[in-house]
């Protein structure tokens, strides 16, 4: 993960100082707890992953650009389409794409502000300032071992007989 992503995920500008990352890595921990919602369990994943980068940085590297919103934005993306089915979710980075049955759900995953990649034939989430230099040349193979992958699994669904006699 590069640190501009992490610094986006835990939603600090560049220049962070090593107490403002714990901080906002606290606040991040509480925030998407896996407890609270369906997609609390990918997000801490890559909270902790940002944390670990961010944590290992100089004052230096965590002046790149970031994005203060995207930890927040990513959250209520993968939060929109994680209870839909028929999807295949992978983070990779900071990047989440989407393949599998994605025709039915396609109207979710724009109003989601997934976007489609035709040349991979799947659906993907980024940083809303991020400008693509290589034009879809690298396979889903190459990102992976470039950045890493997860495959989030959908939370156990709790079924709640409503109005049994007991």
């Amino acid at each position: 993960m590069k640190i501009s992503d992490a610094l986006s995920i835990l939603g600090l500008s560049s220049g962070a100082t090593q107490e403002e990352i714990k901080a906002a890595y606290k606040g991040a921990a509480k925030k998407y707890h896996p407890d609270l919602n369906s997609a609390g369990g990918e997000m801490m994943k890559l909270v902790n992953a940002a944390y670990d980068v961010l944590r290992e940085a100089t004052s230096t590297e965590t002046s790149e650009q970031a994005d203060a919103n995207y930890g927040a934005d990513l959250y209520a993306a993968i939060n929109a389409i994680i209870d839909l089915d028929g999807l295949e979710v992978e983070i990779c980075g900071s990047w989440v794409w989407v393949g599998g049955n994605t025709k039915e759900h396609k109207e979710a995953l724009k109003q989601a502000g997934f976007k489609y990649a035709k040349k991979k034939q799947k659906w993907n989430y980024r940083p809303s300032g991020w400008k693509s230099r290589s034009r879809g040349t690298y396979s889903m193979d190459d990102i992976r071992q470039a950045h890493g992958s997860v495959r989030p699994s959908r939370p156990a669904r709790r079924d709640y007989a409503l109005g049994a006699a007991a």
